[in-house]
């Protein structure tokens, strides 16, 4: 009784703090501040029909670097605690569901174009939504179709490790071009901003979304494939 007191005494207590949260509320009708820098000024500055785009990889571009980091060490840690619970020997082996011949076919299919796709998505990132974190997680999608559809298949941490690491480079590497040869870490400035609203445009924005597409992508599949290796052997 005690306990179902204690927990309406809480929801009560939580309730009104979202009413008082919803009583104050003010609308804002128009930015201010920096927001409003962004939106006047990024398409002369960045060249990005994406106003997103433009935030997220140039004017913010340490928080980026900072999310892709905290993936990174996600896909790490998680990668580690589940070697841990590995069993069995290494010359066991798993036991696998065979599956459908209709899942197997449509991979066949889907794969390639899901693929396509999540690149599609983030070499457009300056154009329309999307960008790196988006098409990484589209291609990671179609590692999921293919685990699912070939569960006894196996993919090379190396290859994950290494597509991971070019990635990480590529994106640090260009980030310090832009200290060097632009206005700061990320400046998408240090190639030629080309002509807005056109695929090869908003300067080296279209190669920092691949690298951050590629890291993307290689951290989910390296996620996934630790979670796959982990099932328990019969």
């Amino acid at each position: 009784m005690i306990k179902k007191v204690f927990i309406f005494v809480l929801l009560l207590g939580v309730g009104s703090i979202f009413l008082s949260l919803s009583d104050n509320f003010k609308e804002q009708k128009e930015l201010k501040g920096i927001g409003r820098y962004y939106a006047e000024n990024a398409a002369d500055e960045l060249g990005a029909a994406n106003l997103v785009t433009a935030v997220v990889v140039t004017y913010r571009g340490l928080d980026t670097l900072g999310e892709v980091s905290i993936l990174f060490l996600t896909s790490a840690i998680l990668g580690f605690i589940l070697s841990l619970k590995k069993t069995g020997s290494e010359d066991d082996k798993q036991v696998f569901l065979p599956a459908s011949e209709i899942l197997v076919t449509a991979s066949k299919v889907m794969i390639p174009i899901i693929f396509i796709f999540g690149a599609y998505v983030f070499i457009n990132g300056h154009l329309t939504p999307g960008g790196g974190f988006q098409g990484g997680a589209i291609i990671a999608s179609a590692i999921v179709l293919s685990i699912l559809a070939k569960p006894e298949s196996k993919i090379s941490h190396s290859f994950i490790s290494t597509i991971e690491s070019i990635a990480g480079i590529g994106f640090i590497g260009a980030g310090i071009l832009g200290i060097v040869l632009a206005s700061g870490f990320l400046d998408n400035r240090i190639m030629e901003l080309g002509t807005f609203g056109t695929l090869i445009s908003a300067g080296a924005i279209p190669i920092i979304y691949i690298f951050v597409g590629m890291k993307v992508g290689a951290e989910l599949t390296s996620i996934l494939v630790n979670l796959k290796e982990t099932k328990n052997i019969e």
